[in-house]
């Protein structure tokens, strides 16, 4: 059988985060999740691949991501052939800022994107340089209170960069969105409880009083996505976690997850995720454990 494996982190209760700094000639550690977030940083990897939740990313010569607790992640070699690879991994929990902390004004920029980490967060190539020499810098620093306004450092600027893209899809990792406004929460809890069946854009609608023309509008505007993309991403999310962890068949997945016809399935989850229903499957089981 092949299994995520939920490792224990060498993070101490009495210790603000965990901090390995390391050079290695490939990756092997398996697919697995913890309950800490993890700042990941890797340098000569270009060809290795990032899977974190329903993302399968291959990589340049950089990577920089933050995972939130309880998302399946890891990186793998797929065509890396360098020998020096470069990774600095830091652990943290969720208490290391406090609720307390994170609801102040002037860590609201924090606050958000801790939420988001949860689907897993990248950042380009212009942010990872802009924060490289601190990267450096929080390895040379003996472990105490410099290094931990460094990692505070680290994450404040992190959290006020526009160079990122979010990873797994919310439905992959069970991530409840939650909007501003009243009337797209109530869409998108409609729309999660229905997503395998039809949808048809005239009900949604008529669930906030508005024409179809005017919805569409709305929606697009409040979330910055159509509606059609918002259900077929729910879908596709739905899809890639029964892809993961079921043996159900691709046909029997298409269908339970709303999608009218198999081609039209794979037609889109290539387009969307880069590689076919089966790919994504063999990928992504093939980083498990096998017990």
């Amino acid at each position: 059988m092949n299994k995520v494996i939920t490792e224990i982190t060498p993070l101490s209760s009495k210790d603000c985060f965990y901090l390995v700094d390391r050079y290695k000639e490939s990756f092997d550690y398996p697919l697995h999740r913890h309950a800490e977030f993890e700042l990941n940083f890797v340098e000569n990897c270009e060809g290795a691949r990032r899977i974190v939740g329903d993302s399968i990313e291959e990589l340049g010569n950089y990577d920089l991501a933050i995972v939130g607790g309880g998302l399946e992640h890891a990186w793998e070699q797929h065509e890396c052939c360098r020998k020096d690879i470069h990774e600095v991994t830091i652990q943290f929990s969720s208490d290391l800022l406090g609720d307390s902390l994170l609801a102040k004004n002037q860590m609201k920029s924090l606050e958000v994107m801790l939420d988001r980490s949860r689907n897993g967060i990248a950042f380009g190539v212009p942010a990872i340089m802009r924060l490289y020499s601190k990267l450096m810098e929080i390895t040379r620093l003996q472990s105490g209170f410099y290094r931990v306004l460094k990692l505070l450092e680290i994450l404040y600027e992190l959290s006020l960069e526009e160079n990122f893209h979010m990873l797994s899809s919310s439905s992959f990792a069970n991530v409840s969105t939650v909007s501003d406004s009243r009337r797209v929460r109530k869409v998108e809890e409609y729309i999660n409880k229905n997503y395998n069946k039809e949808i048809r854009l005239q009900a949604l609608a008529d669930l906030i009083s508005m024409t179809p023309t005017a919805f569409s509008r709305f929606f697009k505007l409040r979330t910055g996505r159509t509606i059609s993309d918002y259900i077929i991403d729910l879908r596709l999310g739905y899809a890639s976690r029964l892809l993961a962890d079921s043996t159900m068949s691709i046909v029997e997945i298409c269908y339970e997850c709303g999608f009218n016809n198999v081609s039209n399935f794979n037609r889109i989850f290539k387009r969307k995720k880069g590689c076919s229903p089966k790919v994504f499957r063999e990928n992504y089981r093939k980083n498990k454990i096998i017990v």
